[in-house]
């Protein structure tokens, strides 16, 4: 505790990744549950994602943030997996039309190869792994889903990623038409970390 205070101090604990939009998304969930928490930017070296699955990816970015900073380190890991594709794009949904590739690269590609898809044959899920290392000590993940269906086209210019084309079960507005705090409540990067927060308060000590 905070002698002068009474205030205990905050946790710092680095967000393994330098997409913006997804550092702004971890703080809003966060923050509210954890507000002991100071939730630092990554600006080390970027791993290579070699992993196999979401969750393998998601450890070894929290590995790689942890090891660089000497802090606890939350990652996530997130794509879309389009069931007719068998789960894909999948953990490579990031660079789903190569190398110089854009969001709306990403999800051009997909509409085009789901051009003669039928609507009932266009389900999809949101796919999000959370995962939190502690240096020496702890390394955990957890996996989150959101279910939905591919758009025939883009709709909405809010959220990143394939949140255009993306229209989730009992709703008829894209993700990217929701505003934050309605994606948020929802979203697989919510469910994900709604079942990390215990881990980390555990581990963490909070």
């Amino acid at each position: 505790m905070n002698s002068a205070d009474g205030v205990a101090p905050a946790t710092r604990v680095v967000l393994a990744t330098k997409n913006e939009h997804k550092i702004d998304e971890l703080r809003r969930i966060l923050t509210p549950a954890l507000p002991t928490l100071e939730l630092v930017g990554y600006d080390g070296p970027s791993p290579v994602e070699s992993g196999l699955s979401f969750q393998e990816n998601a450890l070894i970015k929290a590995r790689a943030a942890a090891a660089h900073t000497g802090l606890p380190a939350i990652a996530d890991d997130s794509g879309i997996a389009v069931d007719i594709l068998g789960g894909m794009p999948g953990i490579f949904s990031a660079r789903w039309s190569g190398p110089d590739r854009s969001d709306e690269d990403n999800w051009q590609l997909l509409l085009w190869q789901l051009n003669d898809v039928p609507d009932f044959a266009r389900t999809a899920q949101f796919v999000a792994s959370a995962a939190i290392v502690v240096p020496g000590r702890f390394a955990d993940s957890v996996l989150g889903k959101w279910h939905g269906s591919i758009l025939r086209s883009a709709r909405g210019d809010g959220g990143f990623g394939y949140d255009p084309v993306f229209s989730p079960d009992g709703s008829t507005r894209s993700a990217a038409e929701m505003l934050p705090e309605q994606k948020d409540a929802v979203s697989h990067r919510r469910r994900a970390f709604d079942a990390l927060i215990p881990v980390l308060k555990s581990s963490l000590g909070l």
